[in-house]
């Protein structure tokens, strides 16, 4: 029987700001400033990597009912996103494994331990938020982290050998489900798997992931499954906030029907614009967080992963929205601008009026 060593690992994210003053989050944590994040296995130019790295901060453990001690670190990224990493180390089989990824991922202790531990740092930390949310927009994400994998024999799978000998437990791993799934399940898992090396293998889920790597191979890709998760909340949180925006701004045209409700358009337009251009100045930040080449195995597993989570979606709708808030803008403002005009004409003819009024009297 196939013996597993890895970690199991929870990402769990929230969005508690509009920004974090780095500087200032600095001070607090006594960090150093980051380095070229993430470390890439492959050859990369220098602009391959975080354009501004989160700062890390190991926290004590978090103990679990189970009596489990599981490691716990904290990474907060500028744009406003806290992100807490559980992590357990496991020796167990297939069968283990699957039951822990199960565990972990239907129970919610962690995650409730998880927030609770979140709220607990950043009541020390206010100081360098900036523009906090009244509630907190979050994520759970799970990375099944397996270093090496032996079969009957004590040799080392290749990845590939896990895909062809056990692609069933993977699919449920990832799934968190225990009972077998159906061949067109498994396919559809599998589908969404990569390979660099012949000994390496990532296979990527909506709720969780396989990476099988060496420490150093695993880190980077596990922070670019963290990162497409950061942009799965930011999108979130900006659809919330333009679907508000938007439904003021019809709210506004609502008003419209009296003469003098057209000439607060120009208000509630201003307004709109201005939230609406502050959206797409966060999305422009968000999206510049990281770089690639087009080409790098890097970039393909991003892609992966912002597909399997949501992200795509997502901004596939905030980038609809912000249209439909463009268009809406001018059209209240084309309706300020008739108003408006009519007002001059109106304006124009009883100055007209007033100064002929002289003339008729005279005659």
């Amino acid at each position: 029987m196939s013996t597993c060593h890895g970690s199991f690992r929870a990402l769990l994210l929230y969005d508690i700001a509009e920004e974090f003053d780095i500087a200032e989050l600095r001070r607090l944590l006594g960090a150093k400033p980051p380095e070229r994040a993430p470390g890439f296995k492959l050859s990369a130019p220098g602009y391959v990597r975080f354009e501004r790295p989160p700062l890390t901060e190991v926290c004590e453990p978090i103990h679990l009912a189970t009596g489990e001690t599981a490691h716990a670190s904290i990474r907060y990224f500028d744009y406003g996103v806290v992100s807490l990493e559980v992590e357990m180390p496991f020796e167990t089989d297939w069968p283990g494994l699957i039951a822990l990824s199960n565990r972990w991922i239907e129970a919610g202790e962690v995650e409730q331990r998880g927030l609770k531990r979140v709220r607990d740092r950043l009541n020390s930390l206010a100081t360098a938020l900036r523009k906090p949310y009244a509630e907190w927009v979050d994520e759970a994400y799970y990375v099944v982290d397996l270093r090496d994998v032996r079969g009957p024999d004590g040799v080392r799978l290749t990845g590939q050998d896990l895909l062809t000998q056990h692609g069933s437990e993977i699919s449920l791993v990832i799934r968190g489900e225990m009972q077998p799934l159906s061949e067109g399940e498994q396919k559809e898992v599998l589908a969404s798997s990569l390979s660099y090396y012949p000994t390496d293998l990532l296979v990527v889920g909506w709720l969780a992931a396989l990476v099988y790597d060496s420490p150093e191979g695993a880190a980077p890709l596990i922070q670019l499954l963290e990162y497409a998760n950061t942009q799965l909340l930011e999108y979130r949180r900006y659809d919330e906030i333009l679907t508000a925006l938007l439904k003021n701004g019809y709210t506004a045209l609502e008003r419209r029907a009296g003469f003098f409700s057209r000439w607060r358009l120009a208000r509630d337009a201003e307004q709109l614009n201005r939230l609406r251009l502050d959206v797409t100045e966060l999305t422009e930040r968000a999206d510049n967080a990281i770089k690639f080449l087009s080409d790098m195995f890097y970039a393909r597993a991003y892609r992966v992963a912002a597909a399997k989570v949501g992200a795509g979606d997502y901004r596939g709708l905030v980038d609809q929205k912000l249209r439909i808030a463009g268009e809406l803008y001018e059209f209240m403002v084309n309706e300020f601008r008739e108003a408006r005009g009519f007002f001059l004409e109106v304006l124009v003819i009883v100055i007209l009026i007033i100064e002929l009024i002289p003339i008729f009297r005279g005659r």
